[in-house]
């Protein structure tokens, strides 16, 4: 039977109506108009731009639970009172959907709410790797082994995996109900908001694309939380993830040893022509 499955966001407008924030249909993912709302605290802001940022923020939330991100969307539409609000919102579509370029239109017209700005609809199509954000601590042990197979000599504990949820976006892969990969986004930081993007495919997985599927969806989610540079960590042992990294445009930064152990690490920030 084609899996049917619903999506809330806690939203009040959805109970209230009775609509869902998303539907799995099969292969298919439908995302309702979703706006700038903070659904934990039902709060907007006057800004289109935030709000923007928001409604992506909510839609990704959707995706993700979904199984699927922004690199699987195919068809995008934009709902605004005011025309001239588009505009000053192009770059914050263009961070999130600039890499996939979905089929989209944008309509002016009335909304439901006066302080909605905004709203953002969104068709996905999951692809046969399925990637999940981590939730529970099924799917955070499984993150740990294919996180501490790639790079043993940094193996962490269940504890520290936990610290590292709480911090950071943990993702696991899927072929059918096979675990292939993990990957890791740290939110932007500093002046220059800098993210780190780390993409973890298992030896026996590798060179099938399931790599690329983890590292653009993780980026996508990266500048959508306003990462202006991005950057990566490698083992130098491992060549097949610095041919990878070199492959999508990460350019070497540095190389260095952590106390107390003797491997070699290399930092890669993407180039201004990377991917």
């Amino acid at each position: 039977m084609t899996e049917r499955r619903a999506i809330l966001s806690g939203s009040v407008f959805e109970e209230q109506i009775g609509y869902a924030r998303a539907v799995v249909d099969g292969d298919w993912v439908h995302v309702s108009g979703t706006t700038g709302f903070d659904y934990g605290a039902m709060t907007i802001s006057d800004d289109v731009v935030e709000q923007a940022e928001q409604c992506l923020r909510n839609v990704g939330a959707a995706l993700a639970e979904a199984g699927c991100g922004f690199s699987d969307v195919v068809r995008v539409r934009y709902l605004l009172p005011e025309r001239a609000d588009f505009e000053p919102c192009w770059p914050v579509l263009r961070r999130a959907f600039g890499e996939v370029r979905p089929a989209a239109t944008m309509l002016v017209c009335g909304l439901a709410d006066p302080r909605m700005k905004i709203e953002i609809e969104v068709y996905a199509r999951r692809r046969g790797l399925r990637i999940e954000a981590v939730h529970g601590e099924g799917m955070l042990e499984e993150w740990r082994y294919v996180h501490n197979a790639v790079v043993p000599p940094a193996a962490m504990s269940l504890g520290e995996a936990r610290e590292r949820l709480g911090r950071y976006r943990l993702e696991n892969a899927y072929l059918g109900d096979v675990l292939v990969g993990c990957s890791t986004v740290r939110p932007p930081a500093g002046e220059d908001a800098v993210a780190t993007v780390i993409a973890r495919v298992l030896p026996e997985y590798r060179r099938r694309g399931f790599g690329a599927a983890l590292y653009e969806r993780g980026l996508a989610h990266a500048r959508v939380l306003g990462a202006r540079v991005v950057e990566t960590c490698v083992l130098a042992a491992n060549e097949d993830g610095l041919l990878f990294a070199r492959k999508h445009g990460f350019d070497e930064v540095e190389r260095y040893v952590l106390d107390g152990v003797s491997d070699l690490w290399i930092d890669l920030r993407l180039s201004a022509g990377g991917s």
